[in-house]
């Protein structure tokens, strides 16, 4: 039986023409970074959602037809202080030859817990020590890269995962 999500997110695997993934950095006291994105509107669809978020978080606005593939998801238990439960995490890509972030559209509550943003290559993901959301987007960024974009989402590592 499948259970009912606690709350749904539709974010952007958004790269730019040099193949860099757009990073936001959150506020944890340890160095946070997650895609652009957010929580699914009640009878909203994923591709809507992730298409409205990428404009309010960006600055750039694409129509859910644009917008790439559904390429990856990932699903799991957590409990977040200000919800618990259920959560479902669903990623699309989406490739621009570049763009310069504008955060102005944010919502107070997500301008407050953002303190930057950065384009992050491969490489760089490889290596970073900080914590990144979603889990093992390595692999996948370099198979897309590759031009081997996924036909079906992919199930990534969920992100809180108990020890």
């Amino acid at each position: 039986m499948r259970r009912r999500p606690a709350r749904r997110t539709a974010r952007v695997l958004l790269l730019d023409g040099a193949g860099r993934l757009l990073l936001f950095r959150m506020t944890d006291a340890t160095p946070l970074w997650m895609t652009p994105g957010g929580g699914i509107r009640k009878h909203e669809p994923p591709r809507e959602a992730a298409a409205r978020e990428l404009w309010e978080e960006t600055g750039l606005r694409v129509t859910p037809d644009e917008l790439g593939p559904y390429v990856a998801f990932t699903e799991g238990e957590a409990d977040l202080g200000w919800k618990s439960g259920w959560f479902e995490d669903h990623y699309f890509l989406h490739r621009t030859a570049a763009h310069e972030v504008d955060t102005s559209g944010m919502e107070d509550r997500e301008r407050g817990n953002t303190v930057g943003h950065r384009w992050w290559s491969v490489a760089e993901l490889a290596a970073t020590t900080d914590a990144v959301i979603p889990r093992g987007l390595t692999p996948l960024l370099t198979d897309i890269l590759a031009g081997r974009t996924p036909t079906e989402p992919v199930r990534l590592p969920w992100h809180h995962a108990q020890n």
